[in-house]
This record gives C-alpha cells, sequence and structure tokens, in this order.
C-alpha cells in the first residue's frame, strides 16, 4: 500500500504544522532573528529546510532497511501487515493527541531525548547561521529533534520495507511539513497563534487520525 502511505506520509506532515508550532517554533524563530536581513534570507530558510529533509529521508531509508530486514520472518509472521498496523496506529494515535484527546502520545516524544543531547550541542557551534553551508548544517541537525510527528512518520517507512519506499515515504513527509515550517521561518513566529488556535488543532487532528483509521480498514479488509 505505498501510495497510501505517501499520502499519509505528507497529510501527516502538512496538517502537523499545528504541532510543528509547539516544538519547532522557538527553533525556527532562533533561526529565523539570527540571519543576515537582505534578499538572502529566504535562501538561508530554503538551506535550513533542506538540511532537515535530508535528515529525514536518511532516516526513511535506514528505518526502510531495518523493515526489508523483517521480511526474513514473513513466513513465520505477516511482518509487514504487522508494521504497517503499527504505523497507522501511531497516525490514529498522533490525531487524537493533536486533537487534545490523547495526552499520553506525548510519551512518544521522550524516545529521542537522549540522542538529541548529544547533537544540541553541535547545532550551537553553527549559530548564528552566516552562510547557506551553516544553513544546511543546522538544518540537517535540526532533523534529530525529539518529535513525535517525525516518529510517526518514520513508522510508515519501517512499514514500507524498502529503502527507496522509505526514503520516499520522508521526503513526502518532508514536503507536507515544508509550508508551515518555511511560513514560520520567513514570518518569523507570526503564524504560531493561527498553528495553535484550538479549532485548527483539533480540525487537523480529525483528518490525521481519519486517514490512520483508514490505513487499519485497509488492513482488515
Amino acid at each position: 500500500m505505498p501510495e497510501l502511505s505517501l499520502a499519509s506520509a505528507f497529510l501527516a506532515g502538512l496538517l502537523g504544522g499545528v504541532h510543528c508550532a509547539g516544538m519547532c517554533g522557538g527553533l525556527v524563530t532562533a533561526f529565523s532573528l539570527g540571519l543576515p536581513a537582505g534578499r538572502r534570507t529566504v535562501a538561508f530558510q530554503l538551506a535550513c529546510n533542506a538540511g532537515r529533509i535530508a535528515t529525514y529521508v536518511a532516516l526513511g531509508a535506514l528505518a526502510g532497511a531495518v523493515g526489508a530486514g523483517t521480511l526474513l520472518f514473513e513466513h513465520a509472521v505477516p511482518a509487514q501487515k504487522i508494521l504497517f498496523g503499527a504505523s497507522n496506529l501511531m497516525l490514529l494515535g498522533l490525531g487524537l493527541h493533536l486533537a487534545g484527546l490523547f495526552s499520553r502520545f506525548a510519551a512518544v516524544e521522550r524516545i529521542g531525548e537522549g540522542l538529541w543531547r548529544h547533537v544540541q550541542p553541535l547545532l550551537t557551534r553553527v549559530l548564528p547561521i552566516r552562510s547557506v553551508g551553516r544553513a544546511l548544517a543546522a538544518g540537517m541537525l535540526w532533523g534529530f529533534l525529539p518529535c513525535g510527528l517525525v516518529y510517526s512518520a518514520v513508522a510508515l517507512a519501517l512499514a514500507s520495507a524498502s529503502v527507496w519506499q522509505g526514503a520516499l515515504t520522508m521526503a513526502a513527509f518532508g514536503a507536507g511539513t515544508l509550508p508551515n515550517l518555511l511560513a514560520m521561518g520567513l514570518l518569523t513566529g507570526r503564524l504560531k497563534p493561527f498553528l495553535q488556535d484550538r479549532r485548527v488543532r483539533t480540525l487537523a487532528g480529525v483528518v490525521v487520525a481519519a486517514f490512520g483509521g483508514w490505513g487499519l480498514a485497509k488492513l482488515l479488509s
């Protein structure tokens, strides 16, 4: 079901902007305020986001490779179906969390805190951003920020059981996150109040949860 996974990943990224506003809003603002003023600001913002998406694609390829390894056990258990079901349960949980109906999903974001403690000092070394190269490096490190939204997309990449499909899934997710995070960077946080509006969060959460539920229904049909 690769097309469904790609669509789910893209929409999770796009509608998850309400989550990005809280998780990445401070980081995006810090990047933006530290950028030199002028025409190159857009180039720096694009480089930051390109670096972030590159990290997502690498994580997707790695997850896809791990998923492919599970196919060795396909004769004993339907491994890919189990992974696909688990990834859609993650989407369902994420959607309910965005809608304010499942606060325990926030615990998922603590999974990567240990890795982030090692990455964060590296990020401070490339700040403030004074070149496109530094912007790209900062974005690549930003991609490791602990985030349940990212983990949900990685779960879809894992379920793909393919290096290329996993990378493509995370590329679709990254493309979905781009409009919100790029706009937040260029508008220096002015989009954040809209994205954190309760009605916007609820609507986005319901749609993401619906995609997770649809995936589970496809699996059971």
